[in-house]
């Protein structure tokens, strides 16, 4: 018998000035809440969130930058201490990802506030949890998906543009990787086949990257909230969150997670190593030099690495790559939704040849 099962956010808001809404919104979740603030958001928005939730008690406490076992414990513990209601997570991915963890060990609501449009995490139940040292070492489910995702334009727009980049980076692998899991009838990441409407987000996710990505960047430029701008972000966090995590995964982040073994690649987002996963993908998969122009001709013109040398990779010996490819590969990762048997040695080849690909359009001698 066929199952297919589809998550979403229990409610979604975009826009500028939507962080306005944020004491009204939380009201329907309790008095008493634990909000957990990246260092960034903390700067930010510490003066106006008081002001926005002046009828509730919120704990503040600033997010340590990993979402790892010893930071989860810690917020878990606090939240329980303060009896809190529901969690509200403001920063980035780690931060989201971690109040989602913890609300869900609490057995509250979760609300999540993203300032930055970097990664598909703000829609999704399920949490990618690193080291200490920020190397991924599993993925934790939640028994449900954020219960409200509250994005304010204004906020994105005002964050550096290399965040939006990332989320870009992140977002185009979501049609390609879901494409893969419905070739294969591969499970997605609620456990079951995807639906006709998640594939159909995934796809469109990506229509909307390549017709207004361009602008969306020069809009975050210039700090400028405009129609694009809001295509690219819904793009990034709501569409991706819903393909992905509907739609299913694939080779892209098994690529993530196997550079993430590297510490050269730490200081690079999550979403500019998915998107050098998804130009291997197109390689592995055999795809058509048209699709792969267009693939390249897009990350090139917002800015997305198409190079290793661009994660910090120049000069990356045949060892560090075959550990990379090593831990793409371990048992139950992403990549085998891609079919076939899938080892360590054919990852290195993808990777070279999506590198030498790449230098080749930006005419580095070889």
């Amino acid at each position: 018998m066929m199952i297919t099962k589809t998550l979403f956010p229990g409610r979604y808001m975009q826009g500028l000035g939507a962080i306005e809404r944020l004491e009204n919104e939380l009201s329907n979740f309790g008095q008493v809440g634990l909000c957990i603030m990246a260092p960034s958001a903390m700067k930010m928005l510490s003066g106006k969130i008081p002001e926005q939730i002046a009828g509730l008690r919120l704990i503040v406490e600033e997010f340590k930058r990993e979402c790892c076992d010893r930071e989860i414990e810690r917020l878990a513990n606090l939240g329980s201490e303060c009896h809190a209601q529901f969690v509200v997570a403001i920063g980035g991915g780690k931060t989201i990802d971690t109040g989602k963890i913890v609300a869900d060990r609490l057995n509250t609501p979760v609300v999540v506030v993203p300032t930055i449009a970097s990664t598909d995490a703000p829609c999704s139940a399920c949490a990618v949890v690193y080291s200490e040292e920020g190397v991924v070492t599993r993925v934790e489910y939640q028994k449900r998906n954020p219960d409200l995702v509250l994005v304010d334009s204004g906020i994105i727009a005002n964050a550096p543009e290399r965040f939006l980049i990332s989320g870009m980076g992140d977002a185009l692998a979501t049609w390609f990787e879901a494409e893969s899991c419905l070739k294969t009838k591969s499970k997605n990441e609620a456990g079951e086949l995807g639906s006709l409407t998640a594939y159909a987000l995934a796809r469109l996710c990506y229509d909307t990257l390549l017709k207004y990505g361009l602008a969306a960047l020069v809009s975050c430029k210039a700090n400028a909230v405009t129609p694009a701008l809001e295509h690219v972000i819904e793009a990034n966090t709501l569409l991706s969150g819903l393909g992905f995590e509907s739609g299913g995964l694939a080779m892209a982040h098994s690529i993530h997670n196997g550079l993430t073994v590297l510490p050269q690649t730490h200081n690079y987002y999550h979403g500019e190593k998915v998107a050098l996963g998804v130009l291997a993908s197109l390689f592995l998969n055999d795809k058509l030099k048209a699709l792969i122009d267009e693939v390249y001709s897009f990350s090139e013109s917002v800015g997305l690495p198409t190079t290793l040398a661009e994660l910090g990779l120049a000069g990356v010996s045949p060892d560090e790559l075959k550990k990379v490819a090593t831990r793409a590969c371990i048992a139950d990762e992403f990549i085998h939704h891609e079919g076939g048997e899938i080892t360590p040695e054919m990852v290195v080849h993808a990777l070279l040849a999506a590198d030498g690909e790449g230098q080749r359009r930006k005419g580095i001698p070889r």
